[in-house]
């Protein structure tokens, strides 16, 4: 079944599985921007955010660049890199609190991406479940809502460039996917782009912020 209606997408607490596996001139050409360094553009079906991985970004200083920063943010006040393990998300109920994002609020990023995974849990234990792959019909490129921070490590001096997906309630599609923390990614109309990198108020791309999202069961290849 395809799903039509309008539904907010605002990930997860958990949204820790993405993918970007579109040519290095579709992204150019969607984005309107280039890509500072090709060399690091490396399409991938599945991105696991705990490979902290470079993955392409649009920040709010150059949106006419596409750069690579490594998913899992380092706050600037971090003594190491153990943080990013708790920071692949940032919930925006709480963004303005947290110690992690209170301070990068306003360093607003576009994080590239034509999909990303989720699994719906049939028992309490997760020990049988089914893989989604969501995101725009016909796989289409869209941007989530990001954040990132410049950290320098104290030790060597080395400075490591580094983002957030922000995340949301889930609307009635993830809430039957995600049926376990009910969370989800920030997907930005593409109108709404620009505005996400020039502050707009924070709590205006909260549920029930919508945009027309697909899920595919993977374990049975048919539309959710």
């Amino acid at each position: 079944m395809l799903i039509t209606k309008d539904y907010s997408l605002i990930t997860l607490k958990m949204c820790f599985h993405s993918k970007q596996s579109k040519a290095a001139t579709e992204v150019e050409n969607r984005f309107k921007a280039k890509i500072e360094k090709i060399a690091l553009f490396q399409p991938k079906e599945n991105i696991n955010g705990f490979d902290f991985a470079l993955n392409p970004i649009i920040t709010d200083e150059q949106p006419e660049v596409i750069t690579h920063y490594n998913w899992g943010l380092i706050p600037s006040w971090s003594k190491d890199e153990e943080i990013k393990k708790l920071t692949l998300n940032a919930r925006i109920e709480t963004i303005t609190e947290k110690p992690s994002f209170r301070n990068v609020v306003n360093q607003r990023c576009l994080v590239i991406a034509n999909g990303f995974y989720e699994w719906q849990w049939h028992d309490t234990k997760g020990k049988n479940k089914s893989k989604f792959e969501i995101g725009l019909e016909n796989e289409e490129l869209f941007a989530f809502a990001g954040l990132y921070s410049i950290w320098q490590n104290p030790t060597t001096g080395e400075e490591k460039n580094t983002y957030t997906i922000v995340t949301t309630e889930a609307n009635p599609l993830m809430a039957e996917i995600h049926n376990i923390k009910k969370r989800m990614p920030i997907i930005l109309c593409p109108e709404d782009e620009q505005k996400w990198l020039q502050h707009e108020p924070i709590k205006k791309f909260a549920y029930p912020y919508e945009v027309n999202l697909v899920a595919k069961n993977l374990n049975f290849g048919s539309l959710f």
